[in-house]
């Protein structure tokens, strides 16, 4: 079943979602600091009963963080009233995990309105005893440094989340029975908190701050369901949640795949109405493109109509569309937050052309402006940086997009190489954004190769 990805602005700020199914709209709210990507195999599963709405959280995934650094879980939960009513769904079932599920607790209790029903994986009582340990050391600050140190810490402690818990806490007392190294899961993870970047802190910590405040039992809102599983930190408070309103059901299960029947046949009898419209954003989203070689979904950024220009090898859409230029930016497969080719990307300009001018159909274009090539050779420039088991690739990419503002090929290093540059240009700050799109970039080699060719070039 085929998941669609869409921007819709509220305000200033752009709100990424994706979308997948028919019938009455569910509301998924993601866990922190992930984003509504987690959510796809589910969404295909449960597309065949609702149509399954997953927004990325403020300042997670794709959608832009709220403006205030500080804000409150209030300030995350009106957020997502807001987003009901922008997408014309309320009231509305809705599923959180985790962290989700305080969002989504907490915009029942302001918004009661906006909901018929919530079914959460997992809901946190701490302690104050809990609760100082998370404050002091759950959330450091994650700032780019200057030759990639954040990096190592990053993929480590993304990898030992599902060893201990909290995932600082490194003592037996502290080990998950659930521990993996799962390498394109851990890699999932870390990629979502490069897109986060420090906003990480603003979104898990107000998620931490969050007062736990279950409604009174004498209270009437909509009902709720509330399970964990064995394995889940969270499992142990279902014990600490006490009383609860009429409606309101906790209760502990023996594995995730009970948890999301659980949670689906809560769902199924509060879910009501047609599928909701679609609504989007007119300044950039996904395309469906399918061609013989490639089906899927570009990203662009723009405006339609005018010309559409190609991001370069290794770049994408996001760094390159606030540059002024009229027209739009389009990521080709395997760039960017385009999707992926099937397979090995081709190195023959036809199957990229083909691409190419379905985008430009569909997008309106009235030309096709190709990018700038790098020059040096195409292996070199763009090396294997599939993610392996500690993470090397992160550092290795990191170099790479230092030295190639230093050098030019960057692997060739001498005075006759140098380039100009000024200190701009290797902040780390700047850095972090190319970095992220090279990682992104898995079809970067292939790409130039076939551009090369339709240029006569070898």
């Amino acid at each position: 079943m085929e998941v669609s990805r869409h921007f819709i602005r509220l305000g200033q700020r752009r709100v990424h979602y994706r979308r997948c199914g028919n019938g009455p709209a569910l509301l998924m709210v993601h866990q922190s600091p992930r984003s509504s990507a987690e959510y796809e195999p589910l969404m295909r599963t449960w597309g065949t009963h609702f149509t399954c709405i997953a927004p990325d959280t403020p300042g997670f995934g794709q959608s832009d963080p709220l403006p205030d650094p500080d804000a409150s879980i209030d300030d995350f939960a009106d957020a997502l009233a807001e987003l009901i009513d922008a997408l014309g769904i309320g009231p509305v079932a809705a599923y959180g995990f985790h962290s989700g599920g305080i969002i989504l607790v907490t915009a029942l209790k302001r918004h009661p309105d906006k909901f018929r029903a919530l079914a959460v994986g997992g809901y946190a009582i701490w302690t104050a005893e809990e609760m100082a340990l998370f404050g002091e050391h759950y959330l450091p600050p994650f700032l780019p440094s200057a030759y990639g140190e954040h990096l190592t810490w990053l993929w480590n402690r993304m990898l030992e989340q599902s060893w201990f818990f909290p995932w600082f806490d490194v003592r037996s007392e502290a080990r998950l029975s659930v521990a993996h190294a799962d390498v394109a899961r851990v890699n999932a993870a870390v990629m979502e908190m490069l897109d986060a970047g420090n906003a990480y802190r603003a979104g898990y910590g107000a998620v931490l701050r969050a007062p736990r405040d279950i409604p009174l039992v004498d209270a009437v809102t909509p009902p709720v369901l509330i399970t964990a599983y064995d394995g889940d930190p969270l499992q142990a408070h279902i014990d600490r949640l006490g009383g609860m309103p009429k409606g309101w059901e906790a209760r502990k299960v023996a594995t995730p795949a009970e948890h999301q029947a659980a949670s689906l046949a809560f769902l199924l009898p509060h879910a009501a109405g047609d599928a909701p419209p679609l609504v989007e954003a007119a300044d950039g989203g996904f395309v469906r493109i399918e061609t013989p070689s490639f089906t899927g979904l570009l990203h662009w950024r723009g405006q339609r109509g005018g010309p559409l220009h190609l991001v370069a090898p290794g770049s994408e859409a996001d760094l390159t569309s606030t540059l002024g230029v009229a027209g739009k930016w389009l990521d080709l497969p395997g760039q960017g937050l385009a999707d992926p080719w099937p397979g090995d990307p081709p190195t023959e300009w036809a199957a990229w052309q083909a691409v190419i001018e379905a985008a430009a159909t569909a997008l309106d274009a009235t030309q096709v402006v190709l990018p700038t090539l790098p020059a040096g050779d195409p292996d070199r420039l763009f090396p294997d940086l599939t993610p392996d088991r500690f993470g090397s690739n992160l550092a290795s990419a990191w170099a790479i997009v230092r030295a190639r503002h230093l050098f030019d090929p960057w692997y060739e290093v001498g005075p006759a190489t140098a380039r100009a540059f000024t200190p701009d240009e290797v902040d780390p700050a700047a850095l972090a954004l190319e970095h992220r799109a090279l990682l992104r970039a898995t079809a970067a080699r292939a790409y130039l190769t076939a551009l090369r060719s339709s240029q006569g070039e070898d």
